[in-house]
């Protein structure tokens, strides 16, 4: 039984693999994040024999890591660190590049093939471009829906604070809806605009994979042919762990 935690600036995103499959998956925020919470969520799976987090967060990464040593008596694998993706990345200074995208990068391509677009659509919305030989090239980063609508209430004098959701109209005829309309379909008009230049750099071949909490909302009103897997990044984390763990039981087996 495999915990794999992906930790986000929003979230702790958690699954509970059984043989491969995912049988539970649940979110824990990550600003408010306490010690106790996870074993709150994990005390009816006592049979976890390995933990494995992906982090963009290193402070919550070490209150995590400590409390899943006392948990389970080992001490989880943390991806980068303990574990390299198995992918080939092409980015100038790669130590730059979040482990959370090359984890998805990994998972997309072993999944659907390449070339291929990662499009992550959470607190920052980013796109990692994978080539048709499985290599990292890099991507795009820009702020997510819910940072553009705060930013708007936070920066200005007389703008209102608005709750993303879905716009009910192009035009807002009020000043909430009218934000509400220029964040949401302003930035699904870019993604799109984006995907289709990057589509042109890489081939008509090139597929589109979506995840992310706001993903739907990208691809209702964008009308792209995406396929959409929330469970992104905790599969990448699963077949990370799986494709490591293999080689080095294949090594040992050469190596007695």
């Amino acid at each position: 039984m495999l915990l794999a935690i992906d930790i986000g600036n929003t979230n702790l995103t958690c699954g509970i693999f059984v043989k491969g499959q995912l049988k539970r998956q649940f979110d824990l925020p990550a600003k408010t994040y306490k010690k106790g919470q996870l074993a709150n969520k994990i005390r009816n799976y006592p049979k976890i024999s390995a933990g494995v987090i992906c982090s963009v967060v290193p402070k919550l990464t070490r209150i995590v890591q400590a409390e899943l040593r006392q948990l389970t008596g080992k001490y989880p694998y943390i991806i980068g660190k303990d574990l390299i993706v198995p992918i080939e990345n092409r980015y100038r200074v790669p130590k730059q590049v979040g482990q959370d995208r090359l984890v998805n990068a990994y998972a997309a391509s072993t999944l659907y093939g390449a070339p291929l677009v990662i499009i992550d659509s959470g607190t920052a919305i980013t796109f990692d471009v994978i080539s048709k030989d499985q290599a990292y090239l890099g991507g795009l980063i820009f702020p997510g829906m819910r940072i553009s609508l705060e930013a708007l209430g936070e920066k200005t004098a007389l703008l209102p604070r608005v709750k993303l959701q879905t716009p009910k109209n192009l035009i807002g005829r009020d000043t909430k809806s009218s934000i509400l309309s220029g964040v949401v379909l302003g930035t699904v008009a870019l993604t799109k605009e984006l995907a289709a230049k990057i589509k042109q750099f890489l081939g008509k071949n090139a597929k589109f994979i979506g995840t992310g909490g706001n993903i739907n909302l990208i691809k209702k009103y964008s009308g792209m042919n995406m396929i959409v897997n929330r469970n992104l990044t905790l599969t990448g984390i699963r077949l990370v762990y799986d494709k490591v763990s293999l080689q080095a039981k294949h090594k040992r087996i050469k190596n007695p």
